[in-house]
């Protein structure tokens, strides 16, 4: 039926075709351009509530970007809390991101607005899904700046608010009660980690984090061709980018999966120039290769007492200073020092196979 169709179609063009060209008085219509309908004035960003950008369509609540406004995920993410997150960025129009290295962030244009939305699904005693935080990120001439919207109870709106606060709520996830004190951070907080040096800077937005396929309204493609197709991207990558795997995916190597998972939830803090610096440690995916830089046989600089002798003792988690940080709640020594309240078992598992797979010997 469709080659028959196709058919039909292609013997109608030339008469059309021709149709056109004898009509000295026929003029070609061009599609209109797609404007965003997004709200943005560099001088009076970050607004007051959320709703003043009009990233999204319908009720606020259920997320419909508006054109212009590009879904995007990452390879890892951050862990916060078990909660969910949906992830977008808008950019001014005729501007475009530049690639540096597989391993940074993208240069992005001033006008870039990075919007990222924290939520759980079957939130007792409902059982509803509630967007409890939108934090947004924008590049403008003083750096980039911070604005967290916290969301209404009956998620009509979400109001400007960098003075941090907790929320305690339980919800329904695989048969099982979760409960947690969700911590919303205060503006401090959030320079802690998103820095290097004193500048400002996004986290996950590297090539090595965003090389993968996404599915869009129109069909599903690699984010990357995405933001060049948008306009968003230049279209300079190389052919082929070192990409992270997913830590659990278990058909990649062990090792693997647990630098990807030390870089997204420790590399920020744990690199040069920024708030970990000082440790004998580097979590980078591009460097972390090596056994010495994410603690392999090295010697803490910080008594922890417990008998933990290396940040990682092989074949001996117990021993183990990254196991025993992320293994707590103790906030005087859990890592990360922020983003999280409560453990995250699989990430956990995750480390304890890896320091127990390694067979070094410490000198």
């Amino acid at each position: 039926m469709f080659y028959r169709t196709a058919r039909l179609l292609w013997a109608f063009i030339p008469i059309v075709l021709l149709s056109c060209s004898e009509d000295d008085n026929y003029i070609p219509v061009e599609e209109p351009d797609l404007i965003s309908p997004v709200v943005f004035d560099m001088a009076s960003v970050p607004y007051q509530t959320l709703s003043e950008y009009n990233f999204f369509e319908g009720p606020m609540a259920d997320l419909e970007p508006v054109y212009g406004v590009l879904p995007y995920d990452l390879i890892n993410p951050l862990f916060s809390d078990y909660a969910k997150k949906k992830r977008f960025i808008w950019m001014p129009s005729d501007l475009q991101a530049r690639y540096t290295t597989d391993h940074s962030v993208f240069n992005f244009p001033l006008g870039t607005v990075l919007i990222k939305n924290f939520y759980y699904d079957n939130v007792l005693p409902e059982g509803r899904t509630r967007i409890l935080e939108t934090r947004v990120m924008i590049n403008k001439p003083e750096g980039w700046v911070f604005a967290n919207y916290v969301w209404n109870d009956d998620q009509s709106e979400a109001v400007f608010d960098l003075n941090g606060s907790f929320l305690p709520l339980e919800w329904e996830e695989d048969g099982m009660v979760k409960s947690v004190n969700y911590r919303i951070p205060a503006g401090p907080e959030c320079h802690t980690c998103h820095k290097i040096g004193e500048v400002p800077i996004p986290v996950g937005l590297k090539p090595q984090n965003l090389n993968m396929i996404l599915n869009y309204d129109d069909g599903s493609m690699n984010q990357l061709e995405k933001f060049i197709n948008m306009g968003y991207l230049a279209d300079e990558l190389p052919e082929s980018i070192r990409t992270m795997v997913a830590w659990d995916d278990e058909s990649a190597s062990l090792k693997d999966r647990a630098r990807s998972y030390l870089d997204i939830n420790c590399a920020h803090c744990h690199q040069d120039e920024a708030h970990c610096a000082y440790r004998p440690v580097r979590f980078n995916f591009d460097e972390s290769a090596n056994d010495t830089k994410i603690g392999v046989c090295v010697e803490p600089d910080t008594d922890l007492g417990n008998g933990l002798s290396h940040i990682i003792s092989p074949s001996n988690h117990q021993r183990s200073v990254m196991y025993f940080r992320l293994n707590t709640n103790d906030e005087a020594v859990r890592m990360p020092l922020l983003g999280r309240t409560i453990i995250h078992q699989e990430g956990v598992d995750l480390i304890y196979d890896f320091i127990n797979s390694l067979e070094t010997n410490c000198q």
